[in-house]
């Protein structure tokens, strides 16, 4: 069986096609091809939309794939609100609510309409699934997902925290507690998916009771474009006293913040290359960011009634030594961690234990691949409801 896994972007589509099993025993799905078509809209590009994205994607597959036919498609998708809580198959009010839901993750949700049309009109037979990142979030407890806003704010606009990057911090987890041979329900920890956008879950009995992005994939800690955390109150004051207008504002926070705003790059190798030439901006927002990291983990290792592990994944979380250090370093007295910073230096694409065997709290480095998880979910869906009989027909 083979799933097309689509992750559309503003201006780029980036796509893989997976082989999985029919009988679902088939735990790698091993990639049978991959790609990433950019530009997309872009002035002087040859790529208008997602649906001439696709007939590239189409083209590419196929010289692949020769005869063989796409058994399903699975997207990411953002934000599903309070609607989805759990993957879906396609249809046209489906992506409707998706697109109702664009305020809430602006870069995101649009795009990700953009992909399930274009894929509805290249392949009109194949079913398509839907897979949130906000999904895994749903367990949380109402005290960590309520704001102390007027109670009808909520009722009437459905302003709450969400979260993000479920899908990775669900696998993420899943994986900590296998390598660590603890059940998977018996499972609390805290995952810190730490990329270009970063965010931090506690996990208690395998299942998320909190997490530090929000109502939008704003919130929480440091990334390349985004702000995170920041007083709400320094928003308002921007809007009264020097005219900023909302959408001056969501740019501002979203696309010129974080290390960006920093430091002038958003790359976090080019910030880490930076402060290791001696510039001091830097360096101030690398101890930033590991700071804001370090706090979350202090409040989570409390929400989940003490961390059985930490877990770095995500591209900065899996590939930045100097990071992970800079955190683990600011909680070691407080949480008795302790780690082995030649164990820290190697890159591996395989989960691994980079704490000592005196460390209070294990210290993992975990590979995401949200990919997979979108497959294998896809897979299930698919393979359940029978449809894929109706795309191999």
């Amino acid at each position: 069986m083979l799933v097309l896994v689509v992750n559309s972007g503003s201006s780029s589509l980036k796509y893989q096609v997976r082989e999985l099993t029919l009988d679902g025993e088939d735990a790698e799905s091993p990639v049978v091809t991959k790609g990433v078509v950019e530009r997309i809209g872009v002035p002087g590009s040859d790529t208008p939309d997602h649906a001439a994205a696709l007939a590239k994607v189409e083209a590419e597959i196929t010289q692949v794939i020769g005869d063989r036919r796409l058994a399903a498609a699975g997207h990411r998708v953002v934000h599903g609100g309070e609607f989805f809580k759990a993957p879906a198959f396609v249809t046209e009010k489906v992506i409707e609510e998706i697109d109702r839901l664009s305020p809430l993750a602006p870069l995101h949700n649009p795009a990700a309409v953009q992909g399930l049309r274009a894929v509805a009109e290249r392949w009109p037979e194949l079913p398509q699934v839907v897979v949130f990142d906000t999904s895994f979030h749903q367990t949380m407890p109402r005290e960590a997902w309520q704001y102390a806003l007027p109670r009808e704010l909520y009722k009437e606009h459905g302003i709450r925290r969400y979260g993000a990057h479920g899908t990775s911090h669900d696998l993420v987890a899943g994986m900590a507690a296998e390598h660590l041979e603890i059940p998977r329900d018996e499972f609390d920890g805290i995952i810190l998916h730490i990329g270009n956008g970063a965010s931090a879950t506690a996990v208690k009995g395998g299942k998320s009771v909190d997490t530090s992005m929000g109502y939008t994939p704003l919130a929480g800690l440091v990334m390349g474009t985004r702000s995170g955390d920041v007083d709400p109150s320094v928003i308002t004051q921007l809007a009264i006293t020097q005219g900023y207008t909302g959408e001056q504002l969501d740019t501002l926070l979203n696309k010129q913040s974080g290390l960006l705003g920093l430091t002038g790059h958003a790359d976090m190798r080019e910030v880490e290359q930076a402060a290791e030439n001696g510039d001091e901006d830097a360096q101030n927002a690398l101890n930033i960011a590991a700071y804001r990291v370090a706090k979350y983990v202090g409040s989570y290792h409390v929400a989940v009634g003490g961390a059985k592990a930490i877990v770095f994944t995500a591209g900065i979380g899996e590939n930045s030594p100097l990071f992970r250090s800079m955190v683990l370093d600011r909680i070691a007295d407080a949480l008795g961690v302790a780690y082995d910073p030649e164990l820290n230096k190697i890159r591996s694409g395989e989960p691994r234990v980079i704490s000592t065997p005196e460390s209070k709290i294990p210290v993992l480095v975990a590979p995401t691949d949200e990919e997979m998880a979108i497959a294998h979910l896809t897979h299930h869906m698919v393979e359940e409801e029978g449809a894929w009989v109706k795309a191999e027909a």
